[in-house]
């Protein structure tokens, strides 16, 4: 019996189930490493998202841009009640132009924005009725002048004892009530703007001024030339803000400590870096609907053009001196509506000095110190979320919102490089 075909077919056996051996092997190799190279991925993802808030810098970096690194130190500031509120105006220093007779508008002599001086001619108002009553003006003067005259004679009689009681007493009847009568036409005229001296010497005219009863700006104008003007509605404002001031809600339980002539420092929402400085002048004695708390009224001393009523503000009342952690106001830094300070991240440099140690292991010492030497040590910040009190002699009051580490060091300043840099691309290629 031949067998070779046996021993050949056994060997291509043989030879199929070691290919199909290494091929499994392979696999399970490939999964290992797809494995790990997705957790190295994933271990990179999580450490780049727990450090994306820190920053590095080398100690050449920070001599270059100047920053300086202190202590959060405790300063005897003001203490000071916060409270939010809007900008006001008197009713006095406000305005609604309205007309006292109704009429065409031939003229508007202002535009919205435009400031106007107490007494200025604003719009030129037509109406026909305004002629008869000129008219019955004149007349009532020209009869006045007949009727003063019959009465000045009975006077006369009187005196001489030749007239009778009863004639004089018709007289001086006549006289007072026409006399009242040209009063009251004469200061109808005069609330229209029409001239008396100007209608006794003839001119009759349609049309009447409306002027402006207060100093101020003009604000919004709701009529048209051509249209009509209807008594009792607006067509235009005007605001005052020259006397403006501030209406803040203190709550009860801070109302004990405000009082009349305490300093307040503002900041409005969208100027933060603007110091306006007011004082307490008035406080009401009763609540706000329902919310406890009571208005507070605050003038602000040297109030500028871009304070305009409604706008939203936030008082910082004193009411004494304490003892707070401050910062140079330098350290502060405000982004997208909050502010921040720089600290520096001890944790960060330990975890890179480990990370440095390990990977120059095995390295002769001497090469690891000029290592160190030629790239410096670098130090790491990390970016605090703060809010800010009352500013005073440079430094400013603030309130972490997280804890901060026992004996933290702080940028006091260079921290908007700092900022600037974390807000920047180079902050994601770390």
């Amino acid at each position: 019996m031949n067998a070779t075909p046996y021993i050949k077919k056994n060997i291509a056996a043989l030879i199929c189930s070691a290919f199909i051996l290494t091929a499994i092997a392979s696999c399970g190799d490939t999964a290992k490493t797809g494995a790990t190279v997705e957790a190295a991925h994933d271990h990179g993802a999580e450490g780049h998202e727990e450090h994306s808030d820190a920053l590095e810098l080398s100690q050449e970096q920070l001599d270059a841009v100047g920053i300086v690194i202190g202590e959060i130190e405790q300063k005897n500031l003001t203490a000071v009640v916060k409270a939010s509120g809007q900008l006001a105006v008197p009713p006095q220093n406000a305005a609604q132009i309205n007309v006292l007779t109704g009429g065409i508008i031939r003229k508007i002599n202002v535009i919205e924005g435009q400031r106007v001086s107490k007494g200025q001619v604003l719009v030129t108002i037509e109406n026909q009725d305004l002629i008869k009553l000129q008219q019955d003006y004149l007349t009532a003067k020209s009869g006045f002048s007949f009727v003063e005259a019959e009465y000045n004679r009975q006077q006369q009689l009187k005196a001489a004892n030749a007239g009778t009681g009863k004639s004089h007493q018709l007289a001086e009847a006549n006289y007072h009530t026409e006399r009242a009568r040209l009063k009251a036409l004469e200061r109808q005229l005069q609330q229209y703007g029409i001239s008396i001296s100007r209608i006794a010497s003839g001119n009759i005219t349609s049309q009447v001024p409306v002027t402006a009863p207060i100093n101020g700006t003009i604000g919004k104008i709701t009529a048209e030339t051509g249209s009509y003007a209807q008594p009792g509605v607006s067509i235009m404002d005007i605001v005052d803000n020259s006397k403006i001031h501030a209406d803040l809600i203190v709550f009860e339980k801070d109302l004990s400590k405000i009082k009349i002539g305490q300093k307040v420092d503002f900041q409005l929402t969208n100027q933060k870096n603007e110091q306006i400085e007011g004082h307490i002048y008035g406080i009401n004695k009763s609540f706000e609907n329902d919310s406890k708390g009571v208005v507070v009224h605050a003038i602000i001393k040297k109030p500028g053009t871009n304070l305009i009523p409604g706008m939203y503000v936030t008082g910082l009342i004193g009411v004494g001196t304490a003892t707070t952690s401050a910062v140079p106001i330098d350290a502060v830094v405000r982004s997208d509506g909050k502010e921040f300070i720089f600290i520096v991240d001890n944790k960060a440099e330990v975890a890179h000095e480990q990370e440095h140690e390990h990977d120059h292991k095995g390295e002769p010492e001497e090469k690891h110190k000029e290592e160190d030497a030629k790239h410096g040590k670098s130090v790491h910040f990390k970016k605090i979320e703060v809010t800010t009190g009352v500013s005073e002699m440079g430094y400013v009051q603030i309130n972490p919102l997280e804890k901060l580490p026992e004996h933290v060091k702080v940028v006091t300043k260079g921290a908007f490089y700092l900022e600037s840099k974390a807000s920047g691309p180079a902050a994601h290629s770390h």
